[in-house]
């Protein structure tokens, strides 16, 4: 923290990443249920539980409305910002037949070729991307 002597300053400047969103305590408390949710499709019990009735499922967990929204849609960067977490959220896009490469090429706006030319080419430039405030 060098350089910073508020925490929420610090906090703060980690939402000025363009399309990252930091995994912080904030983060990991507002997704608690959600990340309980997605963790409990581990079991093969539960997994056919909620390809049986999605709906139904989620009404079994204390998550936001915003959340239950966002899992329905499989909208992973809607789940990233109200807590999810991207490895609990693998279950979900797991249970549905999905690789990590296909859930994360939707993240992105492109298609998974798209996406796995662009990561094999060592990944998304970092110009333009090291911050929402100044654009550089």
């Amino acid at each position: 923290m060098t350089g910073h002597s508020d925490i929420h300053a610090y906090l703060a400047e980690l939402e000025d990443i363009p399309g990252t969103r930091v995994y912080t305590a904030t983060r990991a408390r507002a997704g608690y249920q959600l990340n309980q949710f997605a963790m409990s499709l581990m079991k093969p019990a539960n997994r056919d539980r909620w390809k049986a009735d999605e709906a139904a499922y989620l009404d079994a967990w204390p998550m936001t409305e915003a959340q239950k929204a966002a899992v329905l849609a499989r909208d992973y960067n809607r789940l990233l910002d109200l807590g999810g977490n991207i490895y609990f959220m693998a279950k979900l896009f797991s249970t549905d037949g999905l690789s990590f490469v296909q859930a994360v090429s939707t993240m992105t706006g492109m298609d998974v070729g798209e996406y796995q030319a662009m990561m094999n080419a060592g990944g998304r430039s970092p110009e333009g991307q090291r911050s929402i405030k100044g654009n550089y």
